[in-house]
């Protein structure tokens, strides 16, 4: 098995292409040890005590090196624990019920629209689905809408585009210029 590696613009992130899906819909961000719990393979990458932060995308698997740690130390390790996981056959989740799971409401991340603005939004959407979340995915992220207000559409990223140094210029020049140009009633882009 050949697991491709590329790097992001994230310096502190790699992406890991195992040549198969990870994921057969969406993606799913593991920003802590506690959310790596329900991923056997996010959390074998969290107990190296190297990582800080674990994504799965539709093909990929982004990693965030912790503070301090270097790459020449850290990929040798991750290479090792996704192919231990991929040739094994190991699922990618825990089995459990959804009695087990437990998702705290995040007050900062939560927008009501208003079905006023429900034609502006499924543009916002549109072009955030097909246009943006492609393009970040090839950096090893992600996108999620998470609201639209008064004219400002606010965005989680996640994967390698969180903690991005280049992430504020893309979601300022790139995204917001491409949904403006597509949605004039957008003032601005916001991450949440």
């Amino acid at each position: 098995m050949l697991i491709e590696t590329e790097t992001t613009p994230n310096p502190s992130t790699r992406k890991f292409l195992p040549g198969r899906t990870v994921m057969e819909t969406g993606g799913r961000d593991f920003p802590t040890m506690e959310a790596a719990e329900a991923s056997p393979l996010a959390e074998a990458l969290f107990n190296t005590q190297m990582v800080d932060g674990v994504y799965f995308g539709r093909d990929f698997v982004s990693v965030s090196a912790a503070p301090g740690v270097e790459w020449p130390q850290l990929e040798p390790i991750v290479l090792e624990t996704l192919m231990d996981h991929f040739l094994t056959g190991t699922p990618l989740f825990k089995p459990g019920s959804a009695a087990d799971i437990a998702v705290a409401p995040d007050e900062e991340l939560a927008f009501e629209d208003d079905p006023a603005d429900a034609d502006i939004i499924d543009q916002i959407k549109d072009l955030i689905e097909t246009r943006v979340r492609p393009a970040v995915a090839q950096d090893g992220g992600d996108i999620v809408y998470r609201g639209y207000k008064e004219g400002h559409v606010f965005l989680q990223l996640q994967g390698a585009c969180s903690g991005c140094p280049s992430s504020t210029i893309t979601l300022k020049n790139g995204i917001e210029g491409l949904i403006k140009h597509y949605v004039p009633e957008v003032v601005s882009v916001e991450a949440v």
